[in-house]
């Protein structure tokens, strides 16, 4: 009886396990390429948590709930680029699909394989047809495969996967910089924000030549209000005291107004001014003569600014300016992203101080995605003559 027992109970037990348990497959890429990881057989997968968090540290436990089903090295430094690009765009490439089509089980309703990305989850599904999984404990067990990867894979070094992690993660950064959609705008954006950082020195260096040149002639900060004419006269004047009538035709040069340059030869001689040393003079001359040279850097910053917007957002420029235009781009990260912007967007941006200051045409800057819209189309070649 006893023996009719355990010979009656053993094909339930035969019949049950291939209904009730699942075969989980994880997928691993690496810098040395793909890896797939076959998983312990478990009723429920969420059971293999635990166990996986106490032994993820232990590569001996490790390695009683994981062992490595096959390993596919990429043939040269070229092809690891390529793998790597499909898999951050979410595409199947042709080493992977072979990969998983030659040691995932036939029965496919049987298998689940476990992937790290769900973009690429999702494109084999719908291309091979296994289920996938993200989250949890796949993300559990692709976190000791990582970290053991090295010992997982018969021949692999530590030493040789980090080196090869190093040369994939270059030509991966510089392919990217090198084919980077927005490479125009971002010359743009570091117009624009230079000539707001350069606004603001030469603001402040001004003031600070003022001060200075103004202990010893401040009659000319009353009489001169533009930052970069003083600047010149102050390096001009330099000793007030040694200004004469010969002197106009030069102040008149700077000032553009003989009335006014007539005004700082009075002031030059009935001033309250204090003495100043040759040393000094020296110093405020030498400084007068950088923010002259900013100014003038200034100058050109900004025709570079206008010519750039009107070659890469014509649209955009015509309609709130080349400045106003520009700040919207580097609100925004990029002339794409502006004009995938609803207007409501577009009108938060507009209402910012950074931009409002600059131009009271922001009033119309709800209309700038619409433009940015129509220049990255004339960009792409989608637009008709």
């Amino acid at each position: 009886m006893g023996g009719g027992g355990a010979g009656g109970g053993a094909p339930s037990r035969a019949l049950s396990r291939p209904l009730s348990q699942v075969l989980l497959h994880v997928l691993f890429e690496h810098a040395a390429g793909y890896a797939l990881f076959a998983v312990r057989e478990v009723e429920e997968i969420s059971l293999l948590l635990p166990q996986v968090e106490e032994s993820i540290l232990n590569i001996g436990k490790f390695h009683s709930i994981v062992r490595l089903v096959a390993f596919s090295p990429f043939k040269s430094a070229q092809s690891a680029l390529e793998n790597v690009n499909a898999i951050s765009e979410g595409i199947l490439h042709e080493d992977l699909r072979l990969l998983l089509e030659t040691n995932l089980p036939a029965k496919k309703k049987k298998a689940l394989l476990g992937v790290s990305d769900a973009k690429i989850g999702a494109a084999v599904q719908e291309e091979l047809g296994y289920q996938c999984q993200t989250g949890g404990v796949v993300a559990e067990i692709t976190r000791g495969i990582r970290l053991h990867f090295h010992t997982l894979v018969k021949g692999l070094t530590a030493q040789s996967a980090s080196k090869a992690q190093l040369g994939l993660g270059h030509s991966y950064s510089r392919a990217k910089v090198k084919f980077n959609v927005n490479r125009v705008d971002n010359m743009i954006i570091q117009s624009i924000s230079l000539l707001d950082q350069l606004d603001k020195d030469i603001n402040t260096f001004s003031m600070r030549v003022r001060e200075w040149y103004g202990y010893h002639f401040p009659e000319l900060i009353k009489i001169v209000s533009d930052n970069y004419t003083y600047c010149r006269l102050a390096k001009c004047i330099g000793n007030r005291k040694e200004l004469s009538e010969e002197s106009l035709e030069g102040l008149e040069e700077i000032v553009m107004d003989s009335a006014k340059a007539q005004a700082i030869l009075d002031a030059s001689r009935s001033s309250m001014g204090m003495d100043i040393s040759p040393i000094d003079l020296i110093n405020i001359e030498s400084f007068s003569s950088r923010v002259i040279s900013l100014s003038e850097y200034r100058k050109g910053l900004q025709e570079y600014l206008r010519s750039k917007m009107g070659q890469v957002a014509p649209s955009l420029s015509a309609l709130i300016g080349e400045v106003v235009g520009a700040r919207l781009i580097s609100h925004a990260g990029s002339l794409t992203n502006l004009a995938k912007y609803p207007a409501s967007t577009v009108q938060i941006l507009g209402a910012e101080k950074a931009l409002f200051r600059y131009s009271c045409r922001v009033v119309v800057v709800m209309a700038g995605s619409w433009a940015a819209g129509l220049d990255t189309l004339a960009r792409h070649g989608c637009m008709r003559q």
